[in-house]
């Protein structure tokens, strides 16, 4: 049901597909000619391509306070206690990569430190269409919230002009969101980069969506901040002949019920797992609601491998970078130190990546398609800007200028080394 590869066949497969050019050149003019719209005649476009796209457009975008109330009364209360119990979990987790502003030196004669200041408005943009996702609201709000952003607005489509979900406008107000707009697709994105008549602009926009939406926010960075580029989900689980096949399937499986491209790979030292997990797979997709979806995942974009040693296994874990890392084997705590490209690690048996999907604090906004080499999940880091200062008296200067002149001299900036020298020339 999974191929197993041999680790060269593995690598191969797991490696970041690809960009189909000419398909990323429509995608990428699509949103651009929609963008430019959005632009140029405001609310007209956004509703024009509401109609186009989702159908009727709603009477206004933003969701009244009424309405946002009302949802709370369509919610099942335990529903909401789940997600209040989620939303704690990750307030908790966010509130710990808060930093204060601090001096880093303070001799009397040189004054350095760092600023920390939260960006003043954020959009965050919540997919929908087939299925709703209370836990993307939680997880891109609640950091934005904890750093201090001044207004956290969020846009997600509805259909036909009806009403937002409620469960949204719940998980919305659990958050801590200031505005929600019902508006999705590219108008959502080109509406919070540029503003439009009953849109604010927005200085920083995060959150998954389509190709479209990726086309958008990749063409209007610069103008605001995003927080990255996402591509499909993805799962490895490195497992020893300690692992439940039972689990490794049915953790495979959730990630690729996601979509047909979802990646799930297993890296074992156990030939006899890989078969026992195979008939696990067929078995547990046989009952799920979405198993033509998973069934396609796992067999074109599904892989596992067998390996002599857990180090070797770390080894390729590492060359793939992925997104979620489980790591299902013995004494899973002393592998920790081994990893070094994941954006999200999950230890031990009983620790499936769903928990970091939607409850137990950290951020399920994670960096795909081998970027964890370089970047890291979404975290308050995102909605704060860090601003250096500095004081020198005029000692301190005198004792650092014939460096600074030095220096720029060497780059031809011979600017640079006057200013210094027409303070130190004063007296």
């Amino acid at each position: 049901m999974i191929p197993l590869l041999s680790i060269d066949q593995f690598l191969a497969k797991a490696a970041p597909e690809k960009t189909n050019s000419q398909e990323q050149q429509q995608f990428l003019q699509a949103a651009s000619n929609i963008i430019a719209d959005v632009q140029k005649d405001g609310d007209q476009a956004v509703r024009f391509y509401v109609e186009k796209f989702d159908g009727q457009a709603p009477k206004t975008f933003l969701v009244s306070e009424e309405e946002r109330k009302a949802a709370w009364d369509q919610v099942d209360d335990q529903v909401i206690r789940a997600l209040q119990r989620a939303a704690d979990n990750i307030r908790d987790f966010h509130r710990k990569q808060l930093n204060n502003s601090r001096m880093m030196q303070a001799d009397g004669d040189i004054i350095s430190g760092q600023l920390y200041r939260p960006i003043d408005r954020v959009g965050i943009y919540v997919p929908g269409g087939t299925a709703v996702y209370p836990s993307s609201v939680l997880m891109n709000a609640i950091p934005a919230v904890l750093a201090g952003v001044g207004e956290v607005n969020m846009a997600t489509p509805v259909k036909d002009g009806e009403a937002l979900s409620p469960i949204l406008a719940v998980a919305a107000d659990i958050a801590g969101v200031s505005k929600i707009y019902r508006v999705g697709g590219v108008q959502a994105i080109a509406a919070f980069a540029y503003g439009t008549e009953s849109i604010p602009k927005v200085d920083k926009i995060v959150g998954p969506g389509n190709a479209y939406v990726a086309a958008a926010k990749k063409l209007v960075y610069g103008d605001v901040g995003i927080d990255m580029i996402a591509g499909p989900s993805e799962v490895a689980i490195i497992a020893d002949e300690s692992a439940n096949p039972v689990f490794v399937a049915a953790d495979l499986i959730a990630q690729a019920e996601h979509d047909t491209i979802a990646r799930a790979f297993l890296i074992t030292t156990s030939r006899s797992l890989v078969e026992e997990v195979d008939r696990e797979l067929v078995k547990q997709c046989e009952v799920l609601p979405r198993k033509d979806i998973a069934n396609t995942a796992l067999q074109e974009k599904g892989a596992s491998v067998v390996v002599d040693t857990l180090a070797k296994a770390f080894d390729v874990a590492n060359k793939i970078a992925p997104e979620h890392l489980e790591i299902q084997t013995q004494d899973p705590l002393s592998y920790l130190s081994k990893v070094k490209h994941a954006g999200s690690v999950f230890l031990g048996h009983y620790t499936p990546e769903a928990l970091g999907d939607y409850f137990a604090g950290p951020n399920h906004v994670l960096p795909t398609s081998g970027t964890a080499r370089f970047s890291s999940g979404l975290s308050v880091d995102d909605f704060v800007k860090k601003t250096t200062y500095l004081y020198y008296t005029e000692d301190a200067l005198r004792e650092a200028g014939d460096d600074v002149v030095k220096i720029a001299n060497q780059e031809q900036l011979e600017g640079h080394g006057i200013a210094v020298t027409k303070r130190l020339e004063e007296k």
